[in-house]
């Protein structure tokens, strides 16, 4: 195969993980997103307890509580992307030495990927935990009713 020839095939053969990395960025992107909102949510809650305005001191406590471990669960799984997109990362990069300079180096390339994708999957479950928290602490109005036993 000529020089020309097994670069063109290294590169179709780093599509399928640039697809991923691609993912990867994606929810990253969603996750900064998630994590910004709990900061500002945070913020107002922290300033508010400053400023003396809070009727029900618990509540704030105890929400800001809830939003210390969100914030902890996204940034493990903006963690978990990270060095998911560096073992996809590798994975690319295995795949072009293998083809190109005939490396020896083809063995680590399936658990680079594979690590690559049990990253994303862990980083997908906490994002699973996060959300369903954040759905959790929602009141729909029922803050301040009597609860009831039902």
């Amino acid at each position: 195969m000529s020089a020309l020839g097994a670069i063109s095939h290294s590169i179709q053969l780093a599509v399928a993980p640039v697809f991923m990395l691609t993912a990867v960025a994606a929810l990253l992107g969603a996750l900064a997103t998630r994590l910004a909102r709990i900061i500002d949510r945070a913020r107002t809650l922290e300033e508010k307890l400053e400023a003396d305005e809070v009727k029900h001191l618990d509540d704030i406590h105890s929400e800001l509580k809830r939003l210390r471990q969100r914030g902890r669960i996204v940034n493990t799984s903006m963690i978990l992307l990270t060095l998911s997109a560096v073992s996809i990362g590798a994975t690319v990069m295995g795949l072009f030495l293998v083809e190109t300079v005939a490396s020896s180096s083809s063995a680590i390339v399936p658990w680079t990927f594979l690590g690559g994708v049990f990253l994303f999957v862990l980083a997908l479950l906490c994002f699973l935990v996060e959300t369903l928290l954040a759905g959790k602490s929602l009141n729909f109005g029922r803050r301040g009713q009597k609860k009831h036993p039902n």
